[in-house]
C-alpha cells in the first residue's frame, strides 16, 4: 500500500512541475507566445511548426490548446488555423516526451536550488519567474526517477501482474486505460512517460503499452472537450475537430499494432525506448497526414455544431478568457479587450440617444437594450478582475488592473446617467410634444459631438496609453466645461427674453448640460490617471 501511494505522489509531482512550468513560461512569455501564434497563423507551416514550439516551452498540449481556444473563441484566428496548431501542438509534446527520458538526474537538484533562491529573492520579477520554470522542471527530473523506483516494486507483486496481464489481447482496456491516466494526470506527457515506465519493468507487454499511448493521446483529447464547455460555438468546433483527428488516428494505427510489436521485437530495442519514440513517430505521422483534411474537418465540425443565437453572442463577454487567468498579463489583455468593448456599447448609446433627441421614440427601447449589455458586460469585468491573484502582479500590473476596474466602472455609471437622459428627453419633450428652441437644440448638439470624440480619444488613452494624447483630453474636459457654463447662461438669456420653447424644456434642457458635463468627466477622468502614474515615476 505505502509503495502505491509512493508512485501515485511521484505521479502527482510530476502533474504538478508541469503546472509550474506552464504557468511561469506563461507569466513570462504569456503575451509573446500570445503574439507568436497570431502571427503565425497565415501558413499551415508555420501554424504547425509554432504549435510544436508553444507546447515544448509549457510543457503541455493542454495548456496550448487553452491557448489557442481563446484566440479562436475571441476571432482573432479562424477555425482552420486553430485545427493546424493543435496538431502542431500534439507533436510538441511528444517530443517533449523524449527530452525528459534523457538521462538528466544530476540536473534536478541545480534547477530546483537555482530556482527556489531565484524566485524567493525575487519573486515579481521576470527572473523570479523564471526561477519558478526551473523549479518545475527540477521537480518533473525528480519525479521521474521517482516514478521508476516506485514502479519496481509494485511490478512484482503477484495482484498487480495478474491485473495488467488481463490486458493481454484487449486493445479496447488498453486504450480506455490509456485515456484515464492523460484524463486523470491532466496530461497526455505524463501518462506517456508512466507507460514507458511501466513497459521497461516489463509489466505490461509492448503491444498493449503502444495502445496505452494512442489511448492517453485520445484522452488528452477529451480533456480538451471537457475544458470547452461553456465556449462559443466555434471553440467546441475546433476540440472536436482535434479529437476526431485523434480518433481518426487511432482507427488507423490500431489494427496493426500486433504486427507493429512482433516487428519491433526483432530489434532487441529497450521497452521504454520504444514507447518514447513510438508516441513521437505516431503523432508526427498522424499529424502530417491529418494536415490536408484541416478544411475539410472545419467544415464538417461546423456542421455537426451550429452557430450560438445572435443576440447570446451579442450580449456575452467575448474576451474573457477563464484560462489565462494564471497568466496575468494575457488576463489584463482580455480585460483591456472587453472593456473597450464596453467602450464601444456606450458609444453606441450616445447614438441611439441622439436619435431620440431628434425626435425617433423607437430608439428608446435600443437604449434600455444597450444599458443591459453594459450592465452585463461590466458585471463579468468586475468578476474576471476579482479572479486575477493580486500576490502575482507586479506592480505595473497591479496599476494596469486598477486602471481597468475604475475605466470599467466610469463606463458603467456613464451608461446609467444616458439611459435616464433618454427616458428624460422621451418623457419631457417627445411625450408632451415640446421641442427645444432652435438655439438650444444646436448647444445641446454640440456637446454630443464632443462627447463622442472625448470618449473615443479617451477609449484610445486606455488603450495606448499615450501621454499626449492623455493631456489632449485633459484639455478638451476643460473646454467642455467652460462651454457647457457658455450654454447654460445662453439658455438663462433665453428666459428672460421669455423664449417660449426655451421656457417649456428649461428644466430638461439645463439637466441634460449638467448631465453631458458629468458623462465628459467620467470619459476624461483615464487622462488624469496616466498623467498622475507618469509624474510620480519622473519624481521617482
Amino acid at each position: 500500500m505505502l509503495t502505491l501511494l509512493h508512485l501515485l505522489s511521484s505521479v502527482a509531482l510530476l502533474v504538478w512541475g508541469t503546472h509550474i512550468v506552464r504557468t511561469g513560461i506563461m507569466r513570462v512569455y504569456g503575451s509573446d507566445l500570445r503574439r507568436v501564434l497570431s502571427a503565425s497563423m497565415q501558413k499551415k507551416g508555420q501554424a504547425f511548426i509554432a504549435g510544436i514550439g508553444v507546447t515544448a516551452l509549457v510543457q503541455s498540449s493542454n495548456a496550448t490548446a487553452l491557448l489557442v481556444i481563446s484566440f479562436v473563441s475571441q476571432g482573432l484566428i479562424s477555425l482552420s488555423p486553430g485545427l493546424v496548431m493543435l496538431l502542431g501542438a500534439d507533436v510538441g509534446t511528444a517530443l517533449m516526451a523524449r527530452v525528459l527520458t534523457f538521462d538528466l538526474s544530476w540536473l534536478s537538484p541545480v534547477l530546483i536550488l537555482f530556482g527556489v533562491i531565484t524566485f524567493l529573492s525575487q519573486r515579481k520579477s521576470r527572473i523570479g519567474q523564471m526561477g519558478r520554470v526551473g523549479i518545475g522542471l527540477g521537480l518533473i527530473i525528480l519525479a521521474l526517477q521517482l516514478i521508476v523506483a516506485s514502479a519496481e516494486p509494485i511490478t512484482q507483486a503477484s495482484a498487480v501482474q495478474v491485473v495488467f496481464s488481463s490486458l493481454a489481447g484487449d486493445v479496447i482496456l488498453a486504450l480506455l486505460i490509456g485515456a484515464l491516466f492523460a484524463m486523470i494526470s491532466y496530461s497526455s506527457l505524463a501518462a506517456v512517460l508512466l507507460t514507458a515506465t511501466l513497459a521497461a519493468t516489463g509489466l505490461v507487454p509492448l503491444y498493449i503499452a503502444l495502445c496505452i499511448v494512442i489511448g492517453s493521446n485520445l484522452g488528452s483529447g477529451f480533456l480538451a472537450l471537457m475544458s470547452s464547455r461553456g465556449q462559443g460555438a466555434i471553440s467546441r468546433r475546433l476540440v472536436l475537430g482535434s479529437l476526431l483527428f485523434k480518433i481518426i488516428g487511432c482507427l488507423l494505427v490500431v489494427p496493426w499494432i500486433g504486427s507493429l510489436s512482433e516487428w519491433i521485437k526483432q530489434f532487441s530495442f529497450r521497452a521504454d525506448e520504444v514507447v518514447i519514440y513510438f508516441h513521437v513517430l505516431y503523432n508526427l505521422i498522424r499529424c502530417l497526414l491529418m494536415l490536408p483534411l484541416v478544411e475539410p474537418m472545419a467544415r464538417l465540425t461546423t456542421r455537426v455544431i451550429s452557430d450560438d443565437s445572435s443576440a447570446t453572442a451579442e450580449l456575452a463577454p467575448r474576451y474573457l478568457d477563464t484560462t489565462a487567468l494564471d497568466t496575468p498579463s494575457l488576463a489584463l489583455s482580455n480585460a483591456v479587450r472587453e472593456t473597450l468593448r464596453l467602450g464601444d456599447a456606450i458609444g453606441q448609446m450616445l447614438l441611439r440617444f441622439n436619435d431620440v433627441m431628434k425626435g425617433d421614440s423607437q430608439q428608446k427601447r435600443e437604449v434600455n437594450h444597450l444599458e443591459d449589455k453594459v450592465d452585463m458586460l461590466f458585471g463579468a469585468i468586475k468578476l474576471y478582475l476579482s479572479r486575477i491573484q493580486q500576490d502575482t502582479l507586479s506592480e505595473e500590473d497591479s496599476r494596469r488592473w486598477a486602471e481597468i476596474i475604475d475605466t470599467a466602472v466610469n463606463l458603467e455609471q456613464a451608461g446609467n446617467i444616458i439611459e435616464r437622459m433618454t427616458s428624460d428627453v422621451a418623457a419631457k419633450s417627445l411625450n408632451a410634444r415640446r421641442s427645444f428652441s432652435v438655439e438650444g437644440a444646436e448647444e445641446l448638439q454640440t456637446q454630443y459631438e464632443r462627447l463622442i470624440k472625448n470618449l473615443d480619444l479617451s477609449m484610445s488613452v486606455f488603450l495606448t496609453g499615450d501621454l499626449d494624447n492623455a493631456k489632449r483630453l485633459r484639455r478638451a474636459k476643460h473646454r467642455f466645461r467652460l462651454l457647457g457654463q457658455r450654454y447654460s447662461h445662453a439658455h438663462v438669456d433665453r428666459l428672460h427674453q421669455q423664449n417660449i420653447q426655451s421656457m417649456e424644456t428649461s428644466s430638461l434642457h439645463m439637466g441634460l448640460l449638467a448631465d453631458m458635463t458629468r458623462l465628459n468627466s467620467l470619459f476624461c477622468s483615464v487622462a488624469y490617471y496616466m498623467l498622475e502614474i507618469d509624474e510620480n515615476e519622473r519624481m521617482d
